[in-house]
């Protein structure tokens, strides 16, 4: 099947093939006619399934079959948790429609608002969000959204996490009663359930993938060792091994930024990513990341959603995440687009609970890979994760998790939690590739923020 076979226009298949894309992926295969045809559409993508190009390049095509003449209006808006995933729909958007007379923009808090008011003053045929800055421009009466067309909610359960069903809410509120409706979701629970009952019409349901399915070409293994030498192991693995563009999920904020020091002072280069950092330091991590030139990225499970990296080799679960679903987004950042990968876990005696919680969800067991010189001391007993950190493993948390509200209030974000806590996106499928798509992401700008 070619896209030309889908349904597209010349300039949009133009424009895949000069990506070197060629064959669709399933959820490609499936969205992009019943987009096409008006319809509403509850799809369930997981990371590197092409979901991205699934609703952008109908959605393209179906702005350009009716043209605006003059200024125009915002005719499409898509939703995202994060400003990472913000960022690379919207280089999506922009790349596919490079020969369309389309203009789109992306909005995220973390950033001076008057650049994106000024923006707005132009055209703005598609438009990209994080729904909190979202929210400060319709207070602001800066942003028309009278005139939208076609809403995206990619990511959903993301977004639902994060706390941002009241958001959406308002900014659902304020659109036009007729116009299409594209859903996304990992997951399909009772609360993604019930959202799309009160948004969709009549929707098309698209699933691919087994739910909560690991890649195949992800080579998964687990370390025993003790809390107290992690960091000691993980540096050796790094250094033995020597494994470069390294992926490390921390639970906490404060974590991630006692590791990268500990990383940088044994002669690892490599950079903390979390909600706390500035918009200058996450956009110099991650360019930094992207092109090979840091080593370690260690980052929150929020701050790595918009991580596209096509042939990213090594992600580390420093420590395991509280939610199982989350091992499954962790590791989904590797193995993409046909190519091989490594994901490997560091697991405590505290964490045994959390790695049969994941290897239930997965089906199957991990291989455990036992490192010479760090065997696990039998006297040491469990203790509770408390506050999503160990004791040995950064010390007491000072960062927020999934589930933890930030004080004071300040959740409107793209990347961190409102009241409780944070999918990326994939492209169409390269020729030749055995699997799942996904164009590396634009990093030129990353998020957190909302507001």
């Amino acid at each position: 099947m070619s896209f030309a076979s889908l349904g597209l226009s010349a300039e949009i298949v133009r424009a895949v093939t000069e990506r070197g894309y060629t064959e669709p992926t399933p959820i490609q295969a499936q969205a992009i006619p019943v987009i096409l045809k008006g319809g509403d559409l509850m799809g369930g993508a997981q990371t590197g399934t092409g979901k991205t190009a699934g609703f952008t390049l109908p959605l393209l095509q179906r702005l350009a079959d009716k043209q605006v003449i003059g200024k125009g209006h915002i005719r499409a808006l898509v939703l995202t948790p994060t400003r990472e995933l913000a960022a690379q729909v919207e280089e999506s958007v922009r790349m596919y429609g490079k020969h369309l007379p389309l203009k789109s923009m992306m909005m995220f808090g973390g950033v001076n608002i008057n650049p994106q008011i000024k923006q707005l003053h132009g055209r703005v045929d598609i438009l990209v969000a994080t729904p909190g800055r979202l929210l400060d421009h319709l207070q602001q009466k800066t942003v028309d959204l009278s005139h939208v067309e076609i809403l995206v909610l990619d990511e959903a359960d993301r977004m639902l996490d994060m706390g941002f069903i009241r958001d959406i809410k308002r900014v659902i509120a304020v659109l036009p009663k007729k116009r299409q409706n594209l859903l996304f979701s990992a997951t399909f629970s009772d609360e993604i359930k019930l959202l799309a009952d009160g948004l969709l019409t009549d929707p098309a349901l698209i699933e691919v993938a087994r739910r909560n399915q690991t890649a195949e070409l992800i080579e998964q293994r687990v370390y025993p060792v003790d809390r107290e030498r992690k960091r000691e192991l993980l540096t050796h693995l790094i250094k033995e091994n020597n494994w470069f563009q390294v992926l490390v999920f921390t639970r906490t904020k404060h974590g991630a930024n006692n590791l990268a020091d500990h990383l940088n002072k044994n002669d690892i280069p490599a950079m903390a990513i979390h909600g706390n950092k500035s918009q200058a330091a996450r956009t110099r991590a991650l360019a930094e990341f992207k092109t090979a030139k840091l080593q370690v990225l260690v980052a929150t499970d929020i701050a790595a959603r918009g991580i596209d990296i096509s042939e990213l080799p090594h992600v580390v679960n420093y420590e395991l995440p509280n939610v199982a679903e989350d091992y499954v987004h962790r590791i989904g950042r590797t193995g993409r687009a046909g190519s091989s990968g490594e994901a490997s876990s560091l697991v405590c005696i505290d964490e045994k609970k959390l790695l049969n919680d994941i290897e239930r969800l997965i089906k199957r067991d991990i291989p455990v890979v036992n490192v010479p010189g760090f065997d696990v001391d039998p006297r040491i007993k469990a203790e509770p994760i408390l506050n999503g950190s160990n004791r040995g493993q950064g010390g007491p948390r000072q960062g927020q998790g999934r589930g933890q509200p930030r004080a004071g209030g300040a959740g409107r974000t793209g990347g961190a939690p409102r009241t409780g806590g944070g999918k990326p996106a994939g492209a169409p499928k390269p020729a030749g590739a055995g699997r799942g798509p996904v164009p590396s992401g634009a990093q030129h700008r990353s998020g957190g923020r909302g507001r």
